[in-house]
């Protein structure tokens, strides 16, 4: 399968990026965290490993470490402004439940 971000992600990452001023796209990854298990990470990548997985939608490339792969292959990607709130959403269909503040997941 794969990542996919919607336009509105894509967006905030590239307006990140621009104004970080480097960086080759979205390092989207999981740790061990929280009650449930794993919770996402998010950071700039600068660099590329040979067995990372790289997905480019929107012109914004995705970079997903070859271990973190199982827990978010088929990941959705989002970004939502909702009054003063505005932040990154996971449509991932392999959570099988989560805790209840919302920090972390099980697969």
């Amino acid at each position: 399968m794969a990542v996919s971000l919607t336009e509105s992600a894509a967006k905030q990452i590239k307006k990140q990026l621009k104004k970080r001023g480097k960086g080759l796209g979205l390092k989207l990854g999981v740790k061990q965290s929280g009650c449930s298990g794993y919770a996402y990470t998010i950071d700039y990548a600068d660099d590329l490993n040979e067995s990372d997985k790289i997905f480019e939608i929107f012109d914004v490339k995705v970079i997903v470490a070859a271990t973190d792969f199982e827990f978010i292959d088929g990941i959705e990607l989002d970004y939502r402004k909702e009054g003063i709130n505005e932040a990154f959403q996971f449509n991932n269909p392999n959570v099988k439940g989560t805790c209840g503040c919302g920090e972390s997941f099980s697969v």
